[in-house]
């Protein structure tokens, strides 16, 4: 995904520009940029959009010196692809090569998915393929299933589908409520999102067929599985 400047050999990759979508706080948009700025990181964070021009993120991403964005979905009467030709606009006027999705609270159409395969990422709310859509927390509790946690992925047309980049498991304990448990798997989410746009950014891991493969595999790998203690 890396690609090196043309003025001359010896010059570091550039770092793919990378756009992050929020609807709200978008805490995972802070863990993005904070990771961004150390130093080796490889991706740059180039712009934050929203489709709500009063999403939180975007006076965090401002001040922080980062272009926002802002494409009112409401504007479009229900025309979901042109929504999404507008905002396909906007990264290309900002030359953006990878998009990470944090809380877009908007379901994104073939057209946009298919355009943008394989540099297109999300983080959700449970080991997927369990717990597809929302109320993840809640309904991980009423199944008593042991474990729960977060995933990031590659986005497909299927929602919260699409192959594994990496996971992180939490352990649900006795009195956990749906808050507690969320507040939990949140920390983890902060910690694998950045390591998997890592990964993406870097050219370590790449969609090939349907399926993610790390650099240096023989075999092609799903996910990273991070277990807290």
């Amino acid at each position: 995904m890396t690609s090196t400047s043309d003025t001359g050999a010896g010059k570091a990759p550039a770092r793919p520009k990378t756009a992050i979508f929020i609807s709200g706080r978008g805490s995972n948009m802070v863990a993005l940029v904070e990771a961004a700025r150390t130093p080796g990181f490889p991706a740059d964070i180039a712009l934050v959009l929203s489709n709500r021009a009063d999403a939180a993120g975007l006076v965090y991403a401002s001040e922080a010196g980062i272009a926002t964005a802002v494409v009112d979905h409401k504007l479009f009467a229900g025309n979901r692809e042109a929504f999404e030709r507008a905002i396909d606009a906007v990264l290309v006027e900002h030359a953006v090569e990878l998009v990470c999705l944090a809380g877009f609270l908007r379901v994104l159409t073939p057209w946009f998915v298919n355009r943008w395969a394989g540099r297109l990422i999300n983080i959700h709310p449970s080991l997927l393929p369990a717990f597809r859509g929302l109320d993840t927390h809640a309904r991980a509790l009423a199944a008593n299933v042991r474990l729960h946690g977060c995933t990031v992925h590659f986005v497909t047309p299927e929602l919260d589908d699409g192959p594994v980049l990496a996971q992180a498991a939490v352990p649900i304990v006795e009195g956990d409520t749906p808050e507690t448990l969320a507040a939990r798997v949140l920390v983890q989410e902060h910690v694998i999102y950045p390591a998997a746009l890592a990964r993406v950014a870097s050219g370590q891991a790449k969609l090939v067929d349907g399926r993610v493969v790390i650099a240096g595999d023989t075999t092609p790998a799903d996910a990273v599985l991070v277990v807290p203690t």
